[in-house]
């Protein structure tokens, strides 16, 4: 008799292990309230020297959650579900290795910190927030003309891209 129910045990035992295992779909957004349809992605505040640093985050987050979300994008908080603010706050850029013959720089690394918040437009609740937000990134001195190529911008759009994908999910998975 024992021997007939190993099956059925064996088939519970699966269901409760596949059901519980907290599997989901990423990238749907079902960790933000369900009234949450249009997010309001206005343009970043800089408190940096770094020109338009502001304009290349907020670019990038914007096609971030339009390529990968089901959520209308605004940059009109007035006609939002929800609001990114995000505020840069540093960016810092420094050596990490030097040429041993010459003693110049070969590798520097910049690093960027934000403060980001999604914000309920109805409620005013803070739905995601991460007050030190930081991402770097590492980029190669020309040794044979260093002012030929400047690498430290293709370094942001990277680390912009990098930056954008990380947030999104974060916010989508509520991390």
């Amino acid at each position: 008799m024992q021997e007939r129910f190993k099956p059925v045990l064996l088939v519970a035992a699966v269901c409760l292990l596949s059901t519980a295992c907290g599997y989901h779909e990423g990238g749907r957004g079902d960790r933000l309230p369900p009234d949450v349809h249009t997010i309001a992605i206005p343009i970043f505040v800089n408190k940096t020297p770094r020109y338009r640093i502001e304009q290349k985050l907020s670019s990038a987050v914007t096609r971030e959650f339009i390529e990968r979300t089901k959520f209308r994008v605004t940059t009109d908080p007035a006609q939002a579900d929800a609001v990114l603010k995000g505020t840069v706050t540093s960016v810092n850029a420094g050596v990490l290795t030097f040429d041993l013959n010459t003693g110049r720089a070969t590798t520097l690394q910049i690093q960027v910190t934000a403060n980001v918040a999604l914000v309920d437009s109805h409620t005013q609740k803070v739905i995601f927030s991460n007050p030190a937000y930081a991402f770097r990134e590492e980029y190669q001195i020309s040794q044979s003309n260093p002012s030929l190529f400047e690498e430290d911008q293709p370094a942001l759009d990277r680390l912009s891209r990098d930056m954008a994908r990380t947030l999104v999910t974060d916010i989508l998975e509520n991390f």
